[in-house]
This record gives structure tokens, sequence and C-alpha cells, in this order.
């Protein structure tokens, strides 16, 4: 599969293996992005209610809890709860691991699956996913303080792994709603080539880039490119 522009250039303009840490950004850069943060998320929390109410109804005709919240982590490693509308079915993760081929598929998958083999996904969770809808409650996230709607996309462990000797590195920054990889082709960038993209904005980040990767993620969702 050919690269996107935007991952050959994170892929080129990578740190070397002599970068071991991030470069320090002023406080400023902080202030004005948790300030951004917190308006943004406000913003579109209130123009985004009516849908969110539409949204929230379709489950009348698929019981179980709207949200799904799991374990991820954050900077510094610390732990937290990321949440989005729920898209597959009440336990999940054992519907999966019952079945060991698949299972063994979606790791080395990259810890993925297609839509259609997926035995998780409803069917409004398939179309929440591929319109990006489900990742609407992360506003939350970005409010409490734990995420930002730009930064590396929040793993769990087995993902942490990939990293390797650049799992610090990868921690010292807020993970966001959408990243540099959201824009350079998201579920069609797989480890390791992942690790670079998302590397990429930890060395690189500012508002010049945070601005690029927002302005890029509304052609990403609308060309639903990645995403499932």
């Amino acid at each position: 599969m050919a690269k996107s522009n935007f991952e050959m250039e994170a892929v080129k303009s990578f740190a070397t293996p002599e970068q071991v840490k991030p470069v320090q950004l002023s406080p400023g850069y902080y202030a004005v992005k948790r300030l951004t943060d917190i308006v943004a998320a406000l913003i579109a929390l209130i123009l985004l209610s009516p849908l969110l109410v539409i949204l929230m109804l379709t489950y009348i005709f698929d019981p179980g809890p709207i949200l799904f919240k799991q374990r991820r982590y954050g900077k510094d490693g610390k732990l937290f709860y990321i949440y989005k509308f729920r898209s597959m079915v009440r336990d999940a993760e054992q519907v999966l691991r019952s079945d060991e081929l698949l299972y063994q598929k979606y790791v080395e998958n990259n810890f993925k699956l297609g839509p259609e083999e997926d035995p998780r996904i409803t069917r409004i969770g398939r179309f929440m996913r591929k319109t990006s809808l489900d990742e609407i409650p992360q506003l939350l996230n970005v409010l409490k303080g734990e995420m930002s709607l730009v930064g590396p996309r929040p793993i769990v462990n087995e993902e942490l792994q990939e990293y390797g000797t650049k799992q610090n590195v990868f921690l010292s920054v807020k993970p966001g709603m959408t990243g540099y990889w959201q824009i350079s082709g998201r579920s069609a960038v797989g480890y390791p080539e992942r690790v670079d993209v998302e590397l990429f904005y930890v060395y690189n980040q500012s508002l010049k880039l945070d601005l690029k990767i927002i302005l890029g993620t509304f052609t990403a969702v609308l060309k639903r490119k990645g995403a499932y």
C-alpha cells in the first residue's frame, strides 16, 4: 500500500536515535493549547448536542451501556478511562478471545480486524466507526485534562510494547482525540510504521502542526480513510 504524503513526511522527518527526548516547549505553548482544548471542547459539545441526543436514542434498539470506557495510557504513563460511544456488543473482549484463531489474527494485524469479520461490532457501531462519531465522547476526556484535541492516540499496554525503548518519549505528551497518525492513514498505518508517525508529533509538536492536523482531520473524516 502506498504511503500518504503525511506518512512519508513523518518517516523522513523522524528524530534520529540520538534524540532521546522531545524539544522543551515554553509554558506559553502549553497554556494556549490547554485553553484551546477547553474552549473548543465546550463549543463542540454545545453544537453537537442535537446529534448526541439522536445517537443516544439509537441505543433503544441495542440494549446495554451507551458509553464504552477502557483504560489507556496517558501522559507520563498515567492510566485513565477513555470514553467512546459503544460500538461493540457487551462482553466484547470475551467474545473475541473465545475464538483463538481470530484473536491471533487480531494481534498479528496490529490489534485490528476488518469490520465485516469482527464479531464484536454492532450494526450501528460500524456506521459510527466509519464516520468517527463514536469518538465524540472523548471531548469529556479533553475537558477533564486527560487528553488534548491533538496528540498521539492513547493506547493499551499491548500497543505500548511496540515502542520499545521509546516508551517514555511517547508517554511524555498528552494523548489526543486526533493526531498525526489520524491524518496519515489511521488504521491503514500499522506497527512498526505507526511508531515513527506518532513519535514524529512528539518531536515536532507546535501550534502550527496542531492546526495542520486539525484541518487534515476534517478531510480524513470526510474521506473515511482508514476508519474502521
